[in-house]
């Protein structure tokens, strides 16, 4: 990583007299830690696939100790054992239309909670009466549970599909709003008076100054609204659904399949940790012109 290293004051002094004209201080870049070969192979060695070191490693302990019959099949079968249900399950027809419904639900579900997230959160952050329309109730939104609208939800439109995209909706367009809404609020003051001290219109300063600060904050908004509607997607199918991933598990807790309980849950997750890679990609792509911190 460059730093900037202070060195000694430097003196200027005036051209005929030799006399002593200011002082100024002069910072120069200094690379203190540039990566070895050495260094990048101990690097990979401690951890060998990245972030996906930890949940590996348990897995593998996983493995080992249903195969020892430590851990229970009937609790906790084997991942292995896990992977050949889940096979099994899509040769018989069963995992594909499930899958599909419910990636049909949570895409749906999604574009509605981003498109109204995004909108309220852009005129909540640019307009003073936005602010005011919206924030309180989104506020008052973001500490309700998402099981507890569950129930008025299915009062109001019944057990079909309308209630489950609805609930995605209202999971994902929540933590949208809240950050783009504090994403744009926390644009330097100082870059937008600049920028109209060069004449730059309306137009020009929300293209060149707030879409670019507030781009950080709408990745972290991403972030959470993808997992949220992933959230959503589990609480909607678990409750009164006949078909889908929430579906699958219910039967097998009924039926006590517990690996086929665990297929259900296995998806859940991979789609969290895929929905997160996507906006990790993102990050790379668009704030490549933003200096980070890059750990040690």
């Amino acid at each position: 990583m460059t730093e900037l290293s202070l060195r000694a004051p430097a003196v200027t002094r005036g051209p005929d007299t030799g006399t002593e004209v200011g002082r100024r201080e002069v910072f120069l870049p200094r690379d203190t830690r540039r990566r070895t070969p050495l260094s990048t192979l101990r690097e990979r060695l401690r951890w060998p696939l990245g972030v996906y070191t930890t949940p590996v490693a348990i897995l593998l302990a996983w493995e080992m100790l249903a195969r020892a019959a430590v851990v229970s099949k009937t609790y906790a079968p084997a991942p292995t054992s896990i992977v050949k249900s889940a096979a099994d399950l899509w040769q018989q027809g069963v995992l594909g239309p499930d899958l599909a419904i419910s990636l049909q639900r949570a895409g749906i579900g999604l574009a509605i909670g981003l498109t109204v997230g995004i909108v309220t959160g852009v005129l909540g952050g640019l307009l003073r009466s936005g602010e005011y329309l919206f924030n309180g109730l989104v506020q008052v939104l973001n500490t309700i549970p998402l099981l507890a609208v569950l129930p008025l939800m299915i009062v109001w439109f019944g057990i079909d599909e309308l209630t489950k995209v609805l609930l995605i909706s209202f999971g994902a367009g929540v933590p949208m709003y809240l950050n783009l809404f504090a994403a744009i609020r926390g644009v330097d003051q100082r870059l937008i008076e600049m920028a109209r001290t060069t004449g730059a219109g309306t137009w020009r300063l929300v293209t060149r100054v707030l879409v670019p600060g507030a781009l950080p904050g709408f990745l972290v908004g991403l972030r959470f609204s993808l997992a949220y509607s992933v959230l959503g997607l589990v609480a909607a199918e678990t409750v009164n659904a006949d078909k889908g991933l929430g579906f699958l598990i219910t039967q097998g807790q009924t039926y006590l399949q517990t690996n086929q309980v665990f297929v259900g849950l296995v998806i859940y997750s991979l789609l969290g940790l895929l929905a997160d890679q996507f906006v990790r990609v993102l990050e790379r792509v668009l704030l490549r012109w933003r200096p980070s911190y890059e750990a040690s």
